[in-house]
């Protein structure tokens, strides 16, 4: 499907599914494949005591389990923050009190036009998980130091959360 032209800029779009379409945009010579997404959010759940929730998620694109923040892809029209916090609770089990927007970060920006938006969620009181059918979710507690020595010893190589964890540590 050849969605138009404009300013020298054609944009074809061979592909649109349920979460997310592939574009090829011609800019004269050069064309390069886009995968246009709805965006996301990540949340840092902030439990007493210094310490973290994290979820073991099941990746079939990379087909293992990985240590993960919690994170959700946008609903159309839906607030970032709402998004959070149904996220958070579907995932862990915790509603937050408190969630506060920390930052946004794009994921790949050299194919996808994905805009993570991170927020920290605190004031935790545990209601239990509300998985999808398809949802393969563990819920890991861990300190923060316990975190970073997951990223340094390889237990967590999620390039989103590393950004987050990042973007909270010198933030807080």
């Amino acid at each position: 499907m050849i969605m138009g032209m404009q300013g020298g800029i054609t944009v074809h779009r061979p592909y649109q599914g349920r979460l997310f379409a592939v574009e090829i945009v011609n800019r004269g010579a050069v064309s390069r494949e886009v995968v246009r997404h709805p965006g996301a959010v990540l949340i840092v759940p902030c439990l007493e005591g210094d310490r973290l929730a994290l979820v073991h998620n099941y990746r079939v694109a990379v087909n293992q389990r990985l240590w993960e923040l919690p994170a959700g892809t946008l609903e159309p029209g839906e607030r970032p923050d709402l998004a959070a916090a149904r996220e958070l609770e579907e995932e862990t089990g915790y509603r937050a009190s408190v969630i506060t927007h920390l930052g946004d970060f794009y994921t790949s920006p050299g194919f996808c036009d994905e805009l993570m938006r991170v927020f920290t969620a605190q004031e935790l009181e545990f209601v239990g998980q509300r998985l999808e059918p398809h949802e393969d979710i563990e819920v890991g507690v861990v300190t923060v130091d316990e975190a970073m020595a997951m990223i340094d010893d390889g237990r967590i190589i999620d390039g989103k959360t590393i950004a987050a964890l990042y973007l909270w540590m010198r933030r807080r």
